[in-house]
């Protein structure tokens, strides 16, 4: 009974090591992340204005460099900065936060799981630049310009209707757009992971065309001003890349067949061998 009692003390310390070794681990991928997000929120507070002047350019170009932004709380600008600072730090130490991931994740993969996994992971921060992109270069001068077309002299409107923006106000639009354009654009690699883990396949994404349709026109409504060419911009787009998601998946699922048939019949012939030598 003691012999009993010693094995299952050693059992449960042999299971308490790994758990600590994989919170030393973790504590330590943490640790890299943040120290990365704070040497780069430190860099990017010294040229918070030189950032949000790039966020705000778009306006200006519509507007005239010679209107202005206000702000009617103490605090505002300096917490706008802080705000500019901390997002475009993220921006900027997220290939060393999904590396630290990563590395932390990859032990417990086999080999060529981590070798489908990487392109997925390369592929993430180049979508979210290139959604990013195209609601900077693209949505914003056609959304501001529309916003800003309500503005009237007081000749139409006994009294001047002008646009005054909030630099608080301003920042929380950008950088919602910004991460909604970024974000949706992540649907191929999300899709392709449901696909390669089979919980979905590429006929079906095909057959929920209609569906996808209705989906992607209602996030383009929630996630966009409330104007038809920012809710465009983003729903065909997305519906470019589902289709692109459903091309994916099926070479995928190709590759995944042609995988099963070779190991088939190298199972087929390793067993004919055997037969053979039994035989002889």
């Amino acid at each position: 009974m003691a012999i009993r009692d010693e094995h299952e003390e050693d059992e449960v310390e042999n299971a308490k090591a790994p758990l600590l070794e994989h919170l030393i681990e973790l504590r330590n991928r943490l640790m890299y992340s943040v120290g990365a997000l704070l040497i780069a929120f430190a860099v990017c507070y010294l040229f918070a204005q030189d950032i949000f002047g790039f966020l705000v350019e778009p306006l200006a170009q519509v507007l005239g460099h010679d209107r202005r932004l206000i702000y009617t709380g103490l605090t505002e600008a300096f917490f706008t900065y802080v705000k500019v600072s901390f997002y475009a730090a993220l921006f900027i130490a997220s290939p060393v936060i999904i590396s630290q991931l990563y590395m932390f994740v990859a032990p417990g993969l086999y080999r060529n799981e981590r070798k489908a996994f990487l392109p997925f992971l390369a592929a993430t921060p180049f979508l979210f630049i290139l959604g990013a992109a195209l609601a900077y270069y693209f949505v914003f001068p056609l959304a501001w310009g529309f916003f800003a077309g309500f503005q009237t002299t007081g000749d139409e409107t006994t009294m001047a209707i002008e646009l005054e923006a909030k630099v608080d106000q301003y920042l929380s639009l950008v950088l919602a757009l910004v991460f909604a354009f970024g974000l949706a654009f992540q649907l191929p690699v999300a899709l392709s992971l449901l696909v390669r883990a089979g919980l979905v396949s590429a006929d079906a994404l095909a057959k929920k065309r209609k569906f996808a349709v209705v989906l992607v026109f209602l996030a383009a409504a929630l996630m966009t001003p409330p104007d038809l060419i920012s809710q465009m911009s983003l729903a065909v787009p997305l519906l470019i890349l589902y289709e692109i998601s459903i091309f994916i998946g099926r070479r995928i699922e190709k590759a995944r067949r042609e995988k099963e048939k070779a190991e088939e019949a190298a199972l087929a012939a390793a067993l004919a061998d055997t037969k053979d030598d039994s035989d002889a």
